[in-house]
């Protein structure tokens, strides 16, 4: 009784601690230098905060109640007349005739809380208006990333530490290192996660030699970027181009790739910390110029947009430029080509898109002119005239003489032609004429020297044309976008020959001229493909297009699964780097999971529904839907027995399996999370599971039965086949000093046991030693996604780690060295 008396006080206390959270004053300070239009932002943030915080707070208490509820029934259980069986039933599953006062005040909390850091999950998923809608509501939390309300939250986070930040100390038992806590005499760590606190119990053969104090260090080895699968062709143009080493240079991510086809060979430019946007390459042919979006670093400063200039042989930077001039994202960027390339233009995706010109190599601005109110699509130097800027974009195309540092403008006449509204990409013929394609289909060409149309292709697409390129020979190929067609026409404009590049790649957004007869082409679904007319069309690269979450590793074999919101399915090779099948589904894809046979994968989508596929065949094997929102997690046990079902509804539901992952029939629901699922793993005897939830829940449960177990003294000496659980002893030290709860998104432990990886929302794979037990564990630190880290996993024998973006759709194969 003692005991629990004692658990209560604990639980009060950390109450307590929520309340003073809670009430801290959060107001805007007076001497703020944000605008009218930021200071609303920022007052939004901060209620959207408060909300979070308020909602944590009823979580806490319903927990609080919960206790109170069980201590109440086992002091019920010790009376007369009721036997000590009574005691160890769940609250419930042995509730009393008539409700109590701390029952009734349970039942009248809310039953679903709102998970940190997620927008407000409402139960509208049923509702005949937009139930895809408010699915896609229920997990944008990644999605609020303008600047300033990043770097608000980032200053949040930092008075949150101020205030709940408490000094290293010892006393009675307890040893104290800032916000985590150690209790030898009970034998758990606590820390704190938004001034929740979460408990984590040590196993009993480190109880004795445990301490917070414990210094870690690095683990021995290391990861080197091994592959990056996918393009950047939804929203980018003009970035495909073939060196004369052979290999193609594009970009995904942060990461600029130079592919060599031939010897299936990547090298890797790093020096961006954001999303790359354009892509130019010198004259020489050594030297490439790169522009980034702003992006935002761990403790919420900005981080400029700029073009980096950098040598493609050696791969260091050779110059920055114009960080702190540039406003949003550099989105053209195209060096001179008659001056030996001395000039660089670039333009600002701002409002006013300010286009520059740049003495590179002194990194000086010689002229800025405001460009035009609509989007700039691309922005190209004259062949032969170094002080001659061609851009265009929406309804537009312009002709720029730069006279000293001034920029000087003619519109392009379309006179008797039809204006189109978009013109889409320009390139120059030898003798010096500009080509523009347009979203009507047609091909202007204006004569050089003059802002008129000299000849029209009319009709030369189906829709808008993304790229033109012209070959050496002097012939042009040009690349549509409706019609997916790519056409090679004669010096005369004469129709040669064309191919249509299948739907499944979708549309032509970038051409490049490769060897002799053949051409890489990319596409708005982010593929490259190898050509060559009348039609040889081979994928080199593919990729996801849509948010990708969805991430497993075959227990034996050197491939891994992906799934996205693109409702696509890969399963890779991680030797070829292609994908050895693909599957299209009905739902948009969540989370996936081999079953240990490999002969079957579990899937979980956005809409409850989950389903099992062949991995050989791609057939359906099976098809189930539980509950009405996503489904977080699907994880066999390690026997292949059973499978656990993770959703947002709060429950994790557990199924028999039989025949080799055939056969599936549902043996109960675990009941008892107050926030979504978010994480689970397994025991090594596949008889027990741990669940994390949004609101940093901890809780454990007997697979046969669905029920919660609470007998500390046996789950703090379980032995777990996985360590993704992001919150658990073993793992905890892989949170950040002030975390906010959603900033770790996953952990994987490597199979012989000492390495923990981890995914975080600033774009960092993170490598740890593992266990990871003490407090703000040191790490090795890598970039390369521009977007939150969504998922990794070692392979089967754990010489790579693969890790998933989730706005930027990318896949990185680290090797593990």
């Amino acid at each position: 009784m003692a005991e629990r008396f004692s658990s209560c006080g604990s639980l009060y206390d950390s109450t307590n601690l929520l309340l003073q959270y809670c009430n801290n004053d959060d107001t805007v300070s007076a001497g703020s230098t944000l605008d009218m239009e930021d200071r609303v932002s920022h007052l939004e943030q901060r209620l959207q905060l408060q909300e979070d915080e308020i909602q944590l707070l009823k979580a806490a208490l319903a927990d609080a109640l919960r206790r109170l509820g069980y201590c109440e029934e086992q002091t019920l259980a010790l009376q007369p007349g009721r036997g000590p069986a009574a005691g160890r039933k769940s609250l419930a599953s042995s509730a009393p005739a008539h409700p109590t006062k701390v029952r009734q005040l349970l039942q009248a909390l809310p039953s679903r809380p709102l998970g940190n850091g997620y927008v407000q999950q409402k139960r509208m998923l049923s509702s005949p208006s937009s139930p895809k809608k408010e699915v896609l509501q229920s997990i944008k939390r990644k999605s609020m990333s303008t600047e300033r309300l990043t770097m608000v939250r980032r200053e949040m986070a930092a008075e949150s530490r101020s205030r709940t930040t408490s000094s290293s100390s010892s006393s009675g038992g307890k040893s104290k290192s800032k916000e985590c806590t150690f209790n030898a005499e009970d034998g758990y760590v606590r820390m704190f996660l938004r001034g929740r606190p979460v408990t984590m119990h040590v196993p009993d053969s480190k109880r004795e030699s445990y301490s917070l104090e414990q210094k870690v260090t690095l683990p021995d080895r290391k990861l080197k970027l091994q592959w990056v699968y996918g393009y950047r062709g939804r929203d980018c143009r003009s970035n495909l181009y073939l060196l004369p080493t052979g290999e193609i240079v594009y970009f995904n991510a942060s990461v600029v790739v130079l592919y060599n086809t031939d010897e299936q060979q990547q090298r890797h430019y790093l020096g961006h910390n954001d999303d790359v946007k354009c892509l130019s390459v010198h004259p020489d042919m050594v030297t490439i110029a790169t522009g980034q979006v702003a992006g935002n670093s761990k403790d919420g400063k900005l981080l400029p947009p700029h073009v980096r200039v950098w040598d493609s042989v050696s791969l260091n930077t050779l110059h920055v430029i114009g960080a702190g001039v540039f406003d949003r994202a550099v989105t053209c960027v195209a060096f001179s080509k008659s001056n030996g390339g001395a000039f660089l233009c670039a333009v600002d995706d701002a409002n006013d898109h300010i286009l520059s010109v740049w003495n590179w190599q002194k990194e000086k601005q010689l002229a800025e002119v405001k460009c035009s109110n609509d989007s700039v699509f691309g922005a190209v130097f004259h062949p032969t005239d170094a002080n001659l800027i061609v851009t265009c974009g929406k309804s537009h195309i312009n002709f720029w003489n730069m006279d000293g540092n001034t920029l000087s403008k003619r519109q392009g006449l379309f006179e008797k032609h039809d204006k189109p509204k978009y013109v889409l990409c320009v390139s120059f013929t030898e003798n010096g004429d500009a080509i523009t394609g347009d979203s009507s289909g047609n091909i202007y060409v204006w004569a050089k020297g003059s802002n008129r149309i000299s000849q029209v292709v009319s009709g030369a697409h189906e829709g808008g044309i993304f790229s033109v390129c012209v070959l050496k020979d002097g012939t042009l190929v040009s690349g549509g976008g409706k019609d997916r067609k790519v056409v090679l026409w004669d010096h005369d404009f004469r129709k040669q020959a064309e191919m249509e590049v299948g739907e499944s790649f979708g549309p032509i957004r970038a051409l490049a001229e490769g060897k002799p007869g053949e051409l890489f082409i990319g596409t708005t679904k982010n593929a490259i493909i190898r050509a060559a007319f009348p039609n040889t069309l081979t994928p080199i690269v593919q990729g996801h297009t849509d948010e990708l979450w969805g991430l497993d590793v075959h227990p034996t074999m050197e491939q891994f699964v992906t799934c996205a919101q693109d409702k696509q399915v890969h399963l890779w090779d991680t030797t070829s780097h292609q994908p050895l099948w693909s599957k299209t589904l009905e739902d948009q894809g969540r989370c996936a999971g081999f079953h240990p046979s490999g002969s079957v994968l579990a899937v979980g989508t956005m809409s409850a529904r989950w389903l099992v596929l062949d991995t050989d065949t791609r057939d359906l094997v099976s098809m189930h839907t539980d509950g009405n929102e996503i489904i977080s997690n699907v994880k066999y046990s390690p026997d292949g027995n059973f499978l656990a079902v993770a959703s947002h509804d709060n429950f994790v539901y557990i199924y028999a399996v039989a025949e080799s992952g055939r056969k599936y029939s549902r043996v109960g629901k675990c009941s008892g999370h107050s926030s979504f699922v978010t994480h689970l793993d397994w025991s090594t005897d596949g008889q027990y599971l741990v669940t994390n939830s949004g609101d940093y829940e901890i809780l454990f449960w007997e697979a046969a039965t669905a029920k919660h177990v609470t007998n500390m003294d046996l789950l703090r000496n379980l032995e777990w086949a996985t360590s993704t659980c992001t919150l658990g002893f073993t793992t905890f030290g892989i949170w950040p000093d002030g975390a906010d709860g959603t900033d770790i998104n996953a952990s994987c432990r490597s199979h012989d046991g000492s390495l923990l990886a981890s995914a975080d929302d600033f774009g960092k794979v993170h490598l740890f030693a593992f266990p990871c037990s003490q407090p703000r564990a040191p790490s090795h630190e890598y970039g390369g996604h521009s977007s939150h880290v969504t998922n990794v996993a070692f392979l089967h024998d754990d010489s790579q780690l693969i890790s998933t973006g989730g706005k930027d759709t990318s896949i990185l194969q680290w090797q593990v060295v």
